[in-house]
Formats: structure tokens, sequence, C-alpha cells
């Protein structure tokens, strides 16, 4: 406890220096950050090999393992990222609305930094980077506690963030790892509530249910997607199949791919075997319900679980749906209210399926994979969030900040 401690004071004192820090002052720190990941990525890119070997040992599945790669594409994706925050609005300072009270007082809403943000999450490197600079504009100190399949590359990239950041004056501390991925270590984190002001947990239903139910640090519950994309009776049969294709193929392992297909009666007979065709390029496993098997008879029956599970790999659950109405109720009762869509040419369908489905994200007509704080022009997210108080969807700058009332007088009193 006593090093994570120390941590916690560091980052409270980093925070204090962060808030007080210039637009001006934080751009040049995040540009030498992206400077220092493009110098620096084959460094980066070699220790994210060690992760690989260690996974790969393990059994990793391939989906995984996509999710812990670092191409040099992929970091210098990251890089663009950093870019794109520093060209992004600084949210911290801004008075979001003013008025006078019956006293005459003049009462202001500004934004501020939260403070210290703690981070726990698994598998992706990428997150190191996107929570570092989110978290840097808005003037927030972060501890970060990564899972020790990535640990290699994670500690990479803090040396780098950490190197860059001395060199534009700012504290190193300013973010932090944790060495220890024990989950001692990280139930320790969760309880910090002296030094850590959020924690935001990023990872599987695992990660975020221990958070949720283990913490007494306010928690912002991000990530879980049992995602649904639904083929309406009025759907057109090719954008249905290329949309599918990609929301469940495109990277499976990430939070945002779909898990579930529904399919109106009208429609299966034709698009299940069209669509199946395109999933066996990429060997994805169907399971079935009754009526799927019935059109598709060598996919694997589907069990109760599987319209509850987040598989994070190449197996898709499909379901033969009467309407619009059960497929909502399908989504409602089974989804995670995380990303949801409907392929249909029906206005009034389309228009049912957003008002009435719960969740961050409802697309029509478009990918689940779109819910992305890159995507949605955030420049990079710190997650997805699926609760509905304070934040809600790809958190992005302004998720990270909190409000001060700001209070004008010329001598009142009550």
């Amino acid at each position: 406890m006593s090093n994570l401690i120390e941590m916690g004071k560091e980052a409270k004192k980093a925070s204090r220096f962060l808030g007080n820090s210039s637009t001006e002052e934080k751009n040049k720190a995040l540009k030498k950050i992206e400077e220092f990941i493009l110098l620096r990525k084959y460094e980066i890119i070699a220790e994210n090999e060690k992760d690989l070997e260690v996974a790969e040992a393990k059994g990793t599945s391939k989906a995984m393992l996509d999710r812990l790669r670092l191409t040099e594409a992929r970091v210098e994706e990251m890089a663009i990222g950093v870019g794109q925050v520093v060209s992004l609005p600084d949210p911290i300072g801004e008075v979001v609305s003013m008025w006078k009270n019956h006293a005459n007082l003049q009462i202001g809403q500004q934004r501020v930094p939260l403070g210290v943000i703690g981070i726990i999450y698994e598998a992706r490197p990428n997150v190191t980077l996107d929570a570092a600079v989110l978290c840097l504009k808005t003037g927030n100190a972060t501890i970060l506690r990564g899972g020790s399949e990535a640990i290699n590359s994670n500690k990479a990239i803090v040396k780098v963030i950490g190197d860059a950041l001395e060199e534009a004056g700012f504290p190193r501390n300013s973010v932090q790892l944790v060495g220890d991925t024990s989950r001692e270590v990280a139930k320790e984190m969760m309880k910090l509530n002296k030094y850590i002001d959020v924690l935001i947990p990023r990872g599987g239903a695992g990660l975020i249910k221990t958070v949720v139910e283990n913490a007494t640090v306010p928690v912002i519950e991000t990530g879980i997607g049992n995602c649904h994309v639904y083929v309406d009776g009025d759907a057109d049969l090719d954008m249905a199949k290329k949309i599918l294709i990609n929301a469940k193929c495109s990277r499976p392992s990430v939070c945002n791919a779909c898990e579930t297909l529904l399919v109106h009666e009208n429609l299966a007979e034709k698009f299940l075997p069209l669509v199946y065709e395109g999933l066996k390029e990429y060997d994805v496993e169907v399971r079935g319900c009754e009526r799927t098997l019935k059109i598709l008879p060598d996919v694997v029956k589907a069990t109760e679980e599987d319209w509850d599970t987040e598989f994070h790999d190449y197996i898709l659950a499909v379901k033969v749906i009467d309407s619009l109405e059960e497929a909502i109720e399908h989504i409602n009762t089974h989804g995670t209210k995380h990303s949801e869509a409907i392929v249909t040419n029906n206005y009034f369908n389309s228009q049912k399926f957003l008002k009435e489905i719960d969740a961050a994200a409802v697309y029509v007509n478009a990918s689940t994979r779109f819910t992305d704080g890159f995507e949605f022009g955030f420049g990079a997210e710190i997650g997805i969030s699926t609760q509905k108080l304070h934040a809600r969807g790809p958190m992005g700058l302004k998720e990270l900040t909190t409000i001060k009332y700001i209070i004008y007088g010329e001598g009142q009193i009550r």
C-alpha cells in the first residue's frame, strides 16, 4: 500500500501543477509526447513483442493477440491521435453558463479538472497513451494500472511519456504506471479515496464487475459491449451484409464489435445464407436459434447464455425474430447499453428503434464499430461509458471535467 500512497501523493501534487497550466503549455507538452512516440516507436514495438511472445506461449486467442499487438502503423496512428487532441479546444476554464439571482449575485458554472484519475484496464496498450493525453489536456493527473499481458508495452509507453513531459517542463509523475499487476494491488487502488478522485475501468465484464463491487473511489463504468445488429424486414440485404461483417469481423476483440445478429423473419431465408457465406471467410462460428438452424443446419445451436455473452472472438449469436418490437425487447433485455444498430429503409421503424433502445450509441444503417472517441472526433477516448451518471458513450475531453461555481458579488450578505 505504501507505494500506492506515494504515487497518490505525487499525483495530487502533479494535478495542482496541471490544473494551473495554460492551454498553450499543455499543448506544448502534448506535442512533445507526439514527437517522442514517433521517434521511439521501435523501442515501444520491441517491448510489445515481449508481451506478444508471452501471450502466444499461453495460447491466447487470435482476436486477443490482435488486441495486444502494436504495429508500426498502429503506433503512428496513436501519435496522430495525440496531435488531434492538441488541435481540440481546451474545455478547462470554459464558463458553461452565467446568470443573476434575486440578490444580484452573478453566478457561473466553470469547467475544471476532476483532479487525479485512476484507470484500471486490460490488454490494449494504446489505452495507456490515449488516457494519458486526454487527462493531460484536461489538467488531470493519471495513475494507470494495466494488465500483466501488456506490462512491457505499458512501461515503455509511460517511460516515453515521462521523458517527453520532463523535456516540456512538466512533472514526470503527471502520468504514473502501477508496476505491480496483482489483483491485490488493484483492489488497494480501488480504495485510494484520499488521492484518486475518479476510477475508470476498461476491459471485460469480469474486470468491470470487480471494480464496481470493490471500489470506494467513485467509478465510471465503461466498456462491456454485448452489441447487436438488427436487420429489419425493410432492410437492404447488401447493406445489411456489409454492416454485419464489419461490425463482427473487422476487430472482434473490441467492445463495439457485434456479438448478436437479429434478423426479421420476412428476410431470414434470403439474408442468412447470404451473410453466412461472408462470415465463413473469417471462420466465424455461428450459434443460431432453432429457426436459424432450419435455414443454416450446419451451425451450432445457441444456448440462453449466448444471448448475454460478449465473445471477444470470431463467434456470433444469431436469432430470427417476428417483429421490431421483439428486437427492441431482446436488445433491452440482453444488451449492455453500449452500441446497437438497425438496418432498415423504413423511417418509422428507424425512429422507433432510436427512441426505445436504451444504449449509449444507437445507429441507423451503420456499423457499431464507429463508437469510438477517434471516430467521433474527440481525438481519442478514455473509455466508453455504459452508465448514465456524469458521462455516457465515448468519453473525450469534456467528460473528464467537472463544474465549479464561480460567484461575483458587490458586498451582498444573506
